[in-house]
Parts: C-alpha cells; sequence; structure tokens
C-alpha cells in the first residue's frame, strides 16, 4: 500500500492541502499579487487572455504564470501517480459554451470561487453576497443532476490528446518567464499593464513554484471549491468542503498576520468625499449575486469549479481543457462587449446566460436529449 497516495484520500489530507493553498494565496498578496486576489483562477486566466491581445482593457492584461503552473503541477502528480489518462469527447461544444458563460459570471462579480473566499478573508463583505449566489447556483445545477443532466461518458483517447494542454501550458510559461516584447514601443508580442491589477504581481519564480506545488496538491486531494459545495447539497459528504473551509481558515488568518484584512463593503471616503471600493470589486449587490449564480450553474453543470478544471485538463481530460480555452474566450468577450462588474451591458448578459445555461441543463437531461 502507498502510504503517501492513500494519504491525500484522507479528510486530513484535504484539509491540509486547503490550508496550504489559502496560506500561499495570502503569501503571493503579500509578495506582490493583486489585493484580496492572491490566486484567482477567472482573473488570471482574464489577465492571460488581455497578454495575449484578446481584449485591450490595458489595466488587466499580464501573462501570469500561476494559471499554467497549477496544469504543469496537476500533470506532474499524474505522472507520477500513474493517473495519467487521456480522455475526451464527453460534449466539448456544450463545454465550451459552459466554459465562456461561466467565466462572464465570475467576472460580473469580478472573482471565481476561489477569490469569492479570498475577497471574504480579506475582509470584502461584497464577497457575501456572491458567495451566496455561488451556492443559489449550485443549489439549481444540482437539481439538474438530480433530473439525470450529464454531458455524457468520456472517452479514452491518444496519448496526444491528453498532452495537448500540457504542452499549450508549457508554453504558456516559458512565454511568461521571457515575456517577449518587441516591435514599435513594445505593443508586439505579449502585453503588460503598467496600471491597475495587471500591473501586480509576485515574483515570477515564486508564482511559478507556488503554482506547481498547488497544482501537484490539487489534483492529488481533488481539491474543488464548487465540488465541495455540491457534494455537501446533493450527498451530505463533507469531505470536499472540508478542505475549502480550511482554505478559507488558512487565508484569513494569514491576512491578519499580513495586515491585508480592511473589513467593509467600502473603504471609507478620500479628502474629496469619494468612495473607496475594496480592491477589485463593486457594491451592486444583485450584480455581485447574480453573476456568481450564473458562474456556479455553469460550473456545476460542467463538473468543477475553474481550478478543477484546469488540474483535470493536466491529467489528460480534453473535455476540461475545452472548457478552460472556453473560459479564456469568455474573458476576451466579457471585456470587448462591456459585460465586466457594472459595465452597461452586464445585467442583460447575465439574464441571457442564465436562460441559455439553464436550457443547457433542460436538454441535457437523458429523458429530454433531442434525437434518442
Amino acid at each position: 500500500m502507498n502510504v503517501r497516495k492513500d494519504f491525500f484520500a484522507t479528510l486530513a489530507g484535504i484539509i491540509i492541502v486547503g490550508l496550504l493553498i489559502g496560506a500561499l494565496a495570502a503569501t503571493l498578496q503579500k509578495n506582490g499579487n493583486p489585493a484580496n486576489m492572491g490566486v484567482c483562477v477567472a482573473c488570471f486566466t482574464r489577465d492571460i487572455a488581455g497578454a495575449l491581445g484578446l481584449h485591450r482593457a490595458g489595466i488587466v492584461q499580464y501573462l501570469r504564470p500561476e494559471v499554467p503552473a497549477f496544469c504543469l503541477g496537476a500533470f506532474l502528480a499524474a505522472l507520477v501517480f500513474r493517473e495519467f489518462r487521456p480522455r475526451t469527447g464527453s460534449a466539448p461544444a456544450v463545454r465550451f459554451i459552459l466554459g465562456m458563460f461561466a467565466m462572464i459570471g465570475a467576472l460580473v462579480f469580478l472573482g471565481c470561487p476561489w477569490r469569492a473566499l479570498l475577497r471574504l478573508a480579506g475582509g470584502d463583505w461584497n464577497a457575501i453576497l456572491g458567495l451566496v449566489g455561488l451556492i443559489v447556483g449550485i443549489t439549481i445545477g444540482v437539481q439538474f443532476l438530480k433530473g439525470g443532466f450529464n454531458l455524457g461518458r468520456s472517452y479514452p483517447a491518444r496519448s496526444l490528446a491528453g498532452l495537448a494542454m500540457p504542452f499549450v501550458m508549457f508554453v504558456l510559461l516559458v512565454l511568461a518567464a521571457l515575456y517577449p516584447q518587441f516591435g514599435e514601443a513594445g505593443k508586439a508580442a505579449l502585453f503588460r499593464s503598467t496600471k491597475g491589477p495587471g500591473a501586480a504581481s509576485a515574483p515570477v519564480v515564486l508564482s511559478i513554484l507556488v503554482g506547481l506545488v498547488v497544482g501537484f496538491l490539487a489534483q492529488r486531494t481533488r481539491f474543488c471549491t464548487v465540488g465541495g459545495i455540491r457534494d455537501a447539497i446533493l450527498m451530505r459528504d463533507f469531505h470536499l468542503l472540508s478542505g475549502v473551509i480550511a482554505f478559507l481558515i488558512a487565508a484569513f488568518a494569514l491576512n491578519l498576520i499580513y495586515g491585508q484584512f480592511n473589513a467593509g463593503f467600502t473603504l471609507g471616503t478620500n479628502e474629496a468625499g469619494e468612495v473607496i471600493k475594496q480592491p477589485a470589486a463593486h457594491t451592486n449587490a444583485w450584480l455581485n449575486f447574480g453573476g456568481m449564480v450564473l458562474a456556479g450553474l455553469s460550473f456545476t453543470l460542467a463538473g468543477g469549479c475553474p481550478g478543477r478544471q484546469v488540474f483535470l485538463s493536466g491529467e489528460g481530460d480534453g473535455d476540461a481543457a475545452v472548457f478552460v480555452l472556453g473560459m479564456l474566450t469568455g474573458a476576451a468577450v466579457a471585456h470587448n462587449f462591456l459585460m465586466v462588474a457594472t459595465q452597461p451591458t452586464a445585467p442583460y448578459i447575465v439574464v441571457i446566460g442564465l436562460i441559455v445555461v439553464a436550457v443547457i441543463g433542460l436538454l441535457g437531461r437523458e429523458k429530454l436529449s433531442l434525437g434518442r
């Protein structure tokens, strides 16, 4: 029996890994990552889209190394423990659409489930409504699952299919380390913000190391925020949720130690009487709630939070890879069509997204599948 392998499946294993990920996230913030955004798969994927020129929001353009490192850490874990199993074929086009709307919903709120917890751990009370929305979205998704929703089975594939996403992520990691910029005024190759969240970053080496460690451990424990809430609602199984709670506790404790805890819906007012918002946040309650309902529902139907999707893509899951590419596209669409936070089209896209994803949920039930 492999003791090390079995440990990751225990309650102690998931709690320890949750504590470690929460502590590392707060530490990345302490070392330069944006405030209340030590780790955010949605925001970081959005920044990567900007770095690649897929959107033109100048304050959120940086090829963050954490996301590709997550994938490669999971890839290494899957190889070491012989769990690299290339597979694909489970409604990839639908997963792409779910990835897009999951990202759009997350960017209306301004954060993935991980960042919702980190915002709460940093004292941003706007995250409370976001987390309530996430739970509501997951609860709705659970009802679809109970009604027979599934995206079909995936099938074993050749190694080439499973290696595609790790290869792409390796290329991105190399680019993140080298960060080539050339052409007139450095406007070719990768874009890089000079102000705003995109200009804030931890040292590249630290980000890569943290990303590899988190990816490795998360692959072993199946760490997933959405999965934790889903399992608690659907099966009264609190194993994954224990790790999520540990993540929140560790981030909160480290924020207190680092002096990164600032409680309130806002940070007060400046000398001119203007309200100072929490970092990369807004106070529109309905959009905070609605954006995360959309994200939670989309993640549940797709089978996991954005971090989990990245980890799965590292262990050879081509369907998760398609979802991740959908998130990347959704980030570009959200910024190019002004769907982020309280921008003009945000309320409309939340409603449209909920309708589209609900239709997917209905048609994805086995008894209602067309053509059967």
